[in-house]
């Protein structure tokens, strides 16, 4: 029988104060694991910690901005010696700025791709490297649908979840001699904060909607589900795959 369960072992989710973070850090918590969720500002954890607690797991809250390899550097260690070695690490910071390519400020193309490509891959990097001395762990990345096809004003966004699928399948050939499986999951538009930068638009959420086999959004539910999946042992033989959790969106 497929196990689904993750006690007695530990989490780190980035970017985990609201939205998509906070869903993942407590599904993975109703699945029995220890939470470090992190983000910039550690108040903004709170409420995210309480529910990790009421759901009867340990949490974590620790200071990490992405951008900052110092700040990498010193939330990795603190993790493990609060809670333990880190067996699951979740990337799920990330930004976005609307922009048509011809009025990409440098100053916003950086900010996208500091977060979600270069503060991902020296999280991955940091973390990575205790789980190959151990020989265990899992790490999953949140990408996005936008990754997979193009749409205008997301030049940035797109260009650093398309490379976050390569480097996902990089380092799983990389580390799986180690034990390590490295995966990704690449929603379509969820409610989130995120989210409504474009759904809030007149009419663009009825659109949006009508591309989607499905015929629905996706919920924070639906992607935390996918990384729970791939975060437990169900998903062992599971490495440098993606999930996309887009209701068929790609499939037009």
């Amino acid at each position: 029988m497929a196990d689904f369960q993750l006690a007695g072992r530990v989490a780190m989710v980035t970017g985990a104060s609201r939205g998509i973070g906070r869903g993942i850090a407590l599904e993975l918590a109703r699945a029995g694991a220890a939470v470090a969720v992190t983000a910039r500002n550690l108040a903004d954890l709170n409420d995210t910690v309480r529910e990790i607690e009421a759901a009867g797991s340990r949490a974590l809250q620790v200071t990490l901005e992405v951008r900052d390899r110092s700040s990498i550097r010193a939330a990795v260690p603190a993790v493990e010696e609060r809670l333990g070695p880190i067996d699951v690490l979740v990337n799920n910071a990330g930004v976005q700025r609307l922009r048509l390519a011809l009025d990409m400020a440098e100053e916003d193309w950086d900010c996208v791709l500091d977060v979600n490509l270069n503060g991902l891959f020296f999280c991955c990097q940091e973390v990575g490297r205790r789980m190959v001395d151990r020989r265990r762990g899992k790490i999953i990345n949140v990408s996005s649908a936008a990754g997979l096809i193009a749409s205008p004003e997301r030049v940035a966004y797109a260009s650093s979840k398309a490379a976050v699928l390569m480097l996902t399948r990089v380092l799983a050939l990389e580390w799986a001699a180690y034990g390590v499986t490295v995966n990704a999951v690449a929603p379509t538009f969820v409610e989130t904060e995120l989210g409504a930068l474009t759904l809030d638009r007149p009419g663009a959420r009825e659109a949006i909607v009508s591309r989607i086999p499905l015929g629905r959004l996706a919920t924070v539910e639906d992607v935390a589900a996918a990384v729970r999946y791939l975060a437990s042992p169900a998903a062992n033989f599971v490495t440098g795959t993606t999930i996309g959790v887009d209701g068929g969106l790609v499939l037009r």
